[in-house]
Parts: structure tokens; C-alpha cells; sequence
């Protein structure tokens, strides 16, 4: 067994600012959330709230909405000259479509909430009159309640963004809209980069010989356990307290960074803000 029983005391990062969102209350509740663009990320948020908000779904598609208001036992709209006044709506269109979007939606919304990766405030506001308007980036694990979502906007609207979207995991307000941009290589990515990990983590297991499914097993477990270990200990004293003199996880370790595994993931998040700002 490769562990070092002398680090076994980890540090644990007083997680203050990231406490748990506040506890929903009965009133907010009864907010209609209005989600216009009902593609995979919309309806990951949908799932994590519709135990606990009314949904009603806009779209250009017909039978999409026929589906959805099938599935969701909502109520759905077309697009064209769909009147927005009044009303909490999630903005959950392709970027390169808001324009458009903008152009047959009518009326002012009460609170515009927005998913769009790069499209700042400024732009929203230009295309979709609302009131108020946050940006949010989380990411697909909303279907499970484990998101992470990164938001900044009008601070008046904070505690009800973090009511609302801590029923599909963890909220973290920030300062900037530049915060929010960087956090999308993580906080919207990330599931994606993860799996490249996972994978070659399987693919590592099987070329030494182990079957296929075990070596799925295993690693969906490892990232099972890892998740709280991650939550509150410093990455650097986890692998302290792994790490012996010569062992397996020192060779391994030294593998990784010999392959620039750690840059290339900097690298990574880097690349994916820039997208942000095009």
C-alpha cells in the first residue's frame, strides 16, 4: 500500500465564501422561471429545479416544445414575439444566436438570467430588455443537483440567482464578468476535460491488463471518493499524504509531469477564456 501515514493531518480551506447557498424559501418558490432555448444545457438546469419551480419552456421548435411539454408537464411558447414582461427568464441560447433571439422577443423582463459563455452584460442588455440581468456559467452535472455555477450581475438579484441555482449545486458570486469568463474553463468545461482524465485513466488500466468493465468501475469510484476528499483538503497535501519515498504514486506522479500534464491543463484554462473573448 502506497501511503504516507505521516501527512495523514490535512489542511482544510475554510470554505466561508463558499458556504452553502441559503435555504430556499417558500416564496421563492413560487417563481416562474421562463427557459427560452431548451438545448442540453437548459434542460440540465431543468431537471435540477423542476421539483421546486414552475418551468415554462420558449423555443423555435415545435416539436421540441410538443416533447417537452409532454415530458415536463409544462407550459410551452413559441418564440416569435413571445412577450418577456414581468418575467424570471433563463437565456440559454447558442451566443451566436442572441441577436436574433433578441429580435422576436417582446416586453421587459423582470430578470434576465443568462448561460451564454462570453456574452457580457452590456450585450444582453442591448438585445434583451430586462431589469435586471446575471450571468451564470454552470455546467451539465445541474441534472443531478451537482453543478457548479459561477455568477456576477446586478448584486440586488444575488440572493435570489443563488436561491434559484443552489438547487442544482454549488453557487459562487463573484466580482466580475472577467471572473466569470476564466471560470468557464472550469465551472462550463471542465465536465469535459474531466473525462479526459477519467478516460485515460481506463484506457491506462486496460492496456495492463485489466477488463474494461472493472476498469470503468474503478475509476467512476475513485472520482466518487475524490469529491469530498477535494472539497476540503489542499491538493498538495493529498498527494503529501499518498506520496511515499519510492513508491507507486511518486513514479506515477513523476510521469505526469514529465508528459507537462500539469501545464497543459493551465494551458487548457487559458485557451478556454480566450474563446470567451472573441
Amino acid at each position: 500500500m502506497d501511503y504516507n501515514t505521516s501527512n495523514s493531518i490535512i489542511f482544510r480551506y475554510n470554505r466561508s465564501k463558499w458556504a452553502q447557498s441559503p435555504t430556499i424559501q417558500s416564496e421563492e418558490q413560487n417563481v416562474t422561471l421562463t427557459i427560452i432555448g431548451p438545448g442540453s444545457m437548459a434542460m440540465a438546469i431543468a431537471d435540477g429545479l423542476k421539483d421546486r419551480y414552475t418551468l415554462e419552456f420558449v423555443a423555435r421548435d415545435i416539436r421540441k416544445l410538443d416533447a417537452i411539454k409532454h415530458d415536463y408537464r409544462a407550459e410551452v411558447y413559441p418564440l416569435s414575439n413571445f412577450d418577456i414582461t414581468g418575467k424570471t427568464v433563463l437565456l440559454a441560447v447558442k451566443p451566436y444566436a442572441l441577436e436574433s433571439v433578441g429580435m422576436q422577443l417582446k416586453g421587459t423582463a423582470q430578470t434576465l438570467y443568462s448561460v451564454l459563455a462570453g456574452s457580457t452584460i452590456d450585450a444582453l442588455r442591448h438585445h434583451v430588455l430586462s431589469e435586471s440581468v446575471v450571468r451564470i456559467m454552470p455546467n451539465v452535472a445541474a441534472k443531478f443537483g451537482a453543478s457548479t455555477s459561477v455568477m456576477t450581475g446586478d448584486v440586488a438579484r444575488q440572493e435570489e440567482a443563488e436561491a434559484i441555482f443552489s438547487a442544482i449545486g454549488d453557487t459562487f458570486w463573484v466580482d466580475s464578468e472577467k471572473e466569470v469568463d476564466i471560470a468557464t474553463a472550469i465551472a462550463g468545461s471542465g465536465p469535459a476535460l474531466l473525462t479526459l482524465v477519467a478516460e485515460a485513466m481506463m484506457d491506462g488500466l486496460v492496456k495492463e491488463g485489466m477488463k474494461r468493465p472493472d476498469a470503468i468501475g474503478i475509476t467512476n469510484s475513485l472520482f466518487k471518493g475524490f469529491a469530498p476528499l477535494i472539497a476540503s483538503n489542499h491538493p498538495a497535501l493529498i498527494k503529501d499524504s499518498v506520496m511515499s519515498p519510492g513508491g507507486t504514486t511518486a513514479a506515477a506522479y513523476a510521469a505526469l509531469e514529465e508528459g507537462a500534464v500539469r501545464s497543459s491543463f493551465i494551458k487548457a484554462v487559458g485557451e478556454a477564456f480566450k474563446v470567451t473573448q472573441r
